[in-house]
């Protein structure tokens, strides 16, 4: 496994276990005056977890496996 994939997998975990935020159930403080702070967490949450796919995609996609999908498509062009 290549170093980049560990990394990755490390930060993965980090983000499952950060999904759970049970430290915001119970507040009813208002982020800007009207979002909950739950709701808040969860649209930042999201932000960077598409962030970090993104970054994963960019880097730890294989390369060998574009390669074969691409011949493919050549080969069936008439």
């Amino acid at each position: 496994m290549k170093k980049i994939s560990v990394v990755f997998l490390v930060i993965f975990v980090v983000l499952a276990a950060l999904h759970q935020d049970a430290w915001n159930w119970s507040s009813s403080y208002l982020i800007f005056g009207f979002m909950p702070v739950g709701l808040a967490y969860h649209a930042l949450y999201s932000l960077t977890a598409a962030l970090f796919w993104g970054i994963v995609i960019k880097f730890a996609w294989p390369e060998d496996l574009e390669q074969w999908a691409e011949e493919g498509e050549k080969n069936s062009t008439p």
